[in-house]
């Protein structure tokens, strides 16, 4: 979903950049079709108004960040693997993530099956995996896989290739699961964060999403209800996407609902048993949503932003690169 465009410009969920989710990537396992690699993102590494460094502290300890699974196709999820992050000794964080499925998943909470605790948050170069049972996991700092020239998208879309995050990182989990854990067929993928409520026991969602870079560029002035909402709720949002789209693209007021109504709900379908390719099933670290995107975006007036993958992958767990010195 790609939310680092919305975060500095926007503003990070209830202003902190350890809440703010960045992207999700889902891909068969490279040499062993019958895994997958889950990835979330989050907290970006820099803001750009005011320019500069996001905070140091990796994950919000209070929060919940939630990766969640339909496996039935009525957008409701019936797994969901949560981790949450607590401080631990000289200001190191430690991660605990748990498997909560049916019910339970589509609940709020912080709930389910343990899958791996007192997992190091790692902070430097190092990609160490955590076992836990049939999982494999990783929590820690790289570098962030996404590629935009943010700068074109500022000024009008005139694009020079300059990526903005080709020096950028972000906070990721990377989990390597069994497919038949899964489901049995394609899967329905997106992501939130909860936090305590203020007033009240429980929690309550600040962040969410799938898609990349949908939400910051459509969601408008009705961002923060549509950041609280649910997949199955979301043909409420088609015609405040439509009005965007009609103002970004030039569309015919039909036009546009149409195609809103083919951005929601904000869910990213994946097969494990089919090669991934974005949009059409999951996504690899190397698939160039933007050029995706951004026809859809201009109604065909600007075909992609002259910008690639970046250099630093890994072809092993946990794939996504090294961190970056500095930001």
């Amino acid at each position: 979903m790609s939310h680092h465009y919305s975060g500095p410009n926007v503003g990070f969920p209830r202003g902190d950049a350890r809440l703010d989710l960045t992207d999700l990537f889902a891909f068969p396992k490279p040499g062993d079709a019958s895994r997958s690699i889950l990835i979330m993102n989050a907290h970006p590494s820099a803001a750009m108004n005011p320019a500069g460094p996001t905070t140091a502290e990796p994950y919000a300890p209070g929060a919940v960040y939630e990766l969640r699974i339909d496996t039935n196709g009525d957008a409701v999820a019936d797994i969901g693997y949560r981790l949450r992050v607590s401080p631990s000794g000289a200001g190191a964080q430690t991660a605990t993530l748990r498997r909560a499925e049916g019910a339970e998943a589509a609940g709020m909470g912080a709930d389910g099956r343990l899958i791996a605790e007192g997992i190091s948050v790692a902070t430097g170069h190092e990609g160490r995996a955590t076992e836990g049972g049939d999982h494999r996991v990783f929590v820690g700092k790289r570098s962030d896989p996404f590629f935009f020239d943010v700068q074109g998208a500022l000024h009008d879309m005139q694009f020079t290739g300059d990526d903005y995050f080709a020096d950028k990182n972000v906070y990721s989990l990377v989990i390597d699961v069994p497919s038949s854990s899964l489901g049995s067929g394609p899967v329905g993928l997106w992501m939130r964060v909860l936090v305590p409520a203020d007033s009240a026991p429980g929690w309550v969602q600040v962040e969410r999403g799938a898609r990349p870079s949908q939400t910051p560029f459509l969601a408008g002035e009705a961002l923060e209800e549509y950041l609280a909402a649910e997949p199955k709720d979301d043909a409420r949002f088609v015609g405040v996407f439509a009005h965007a789209l009609e103002h970004t693209g030039g569309y015919a007021p039909e036009e546009a609902k149409r195609t809103a109504q083919k951005l929601l709900p904000d869910i990213m379908l994946y097969d494990p048993r089919r090669p991934a390719s974005y949009p059409v099933n999951g996504r690899l670290l190397t698939d160039d949503v933007i050029d995706a995107f951004l026809p859809i975006l201009t109604n065909g007036k600007v075909k992609g932003d002259k910008v690639g993958p970046h250099g630093d992958l890994l072809a092993e767990f946990p794939y996504v690169g090294p961190p970056h010195g500095g930001v």
